[in-house]
């Protein structure tokens, strides 16, 4: 269950990543509704990552979390933010995602 809760606190971290694109390209109300999302995925994805860390790994937890966030982000990058899809990019985003997965399966939970 905490693994489940370790995956969506890190998608919260991609949702907090998103909001901030999205209100770096608005102004007034909308970029305070963005900033408003920012703070409450933050707080989400801080949340789940601190309940998770309650009986998984620190370090695997923590690297996961952020693995999780970072290939989201990049992916965001690309599909929403139209940020280039190098093939340097895609490379080391796959390797990022074998060591996820590595990660997971090493873990003693």
């Amino acid at each position: 269950m905490n693994w489940i809760i370790l995956i969506i606190g890190g998608l919260f971290e991609v949702g907090f990543t998103f909001s901030l694109g999205k209100a770096k390209e608005t102004a007034g109300n909308t970029a305070y509704f963005w900033y408003a999302c920012f703070a409450a995925c933050l707080t989400l994805s801080m949340y789940m990552l601190m309940k998770a860390t309650q009986t998984l790994p620190l370090g695997t937890a923590y690297a996961v979390w952020t693995g999780i966030g970072a290939v989201g982000t990049v992916l965001v990058g690309i599909l929403v933010f139209k940020e280039p899809a190098t093939f340097l990019r895609v490379l080391f985003i796959t390797t990022l995602i074998g060591s996820i997965i590595g990660l997971k399966v090493v873990s003693p939970h």
